[in-house]
């Protein structure tokens, strides 16, 4: 997986489950920093809250393992 489009509930059940985790080096999934971007179906300048997006796609960046060693 390098990116995945997921819903609002999936992405909070991720955290629930801790198989999302926020960490001092960011958000870890499955053993590598990922970032989380808000998916909004209304145009940027109407935007108020990132936590009202439908849909976020999470992107897998670097191994947590470079940052440990």
């Amino acid at each position: 997986m390098k990116e995945q489009i997921i819903s609002r509930d999936e992405l909070i059940k991720l955290f629930k489950k801790n198989k999302i985790q926020d960490t001092k080096y960011g958000w870890v999934m499955d053993e590598y920093i990922v970032e989380i971007i808000a998916l909004h179906n209304i145009e940027p300048k109407y935007l108020q809250d990132i936590t009202k997006a439908e849909n976020y796609k999470i992107v897998k960046k670097t191994p947590i393992s470079y940052y440990m060693s």
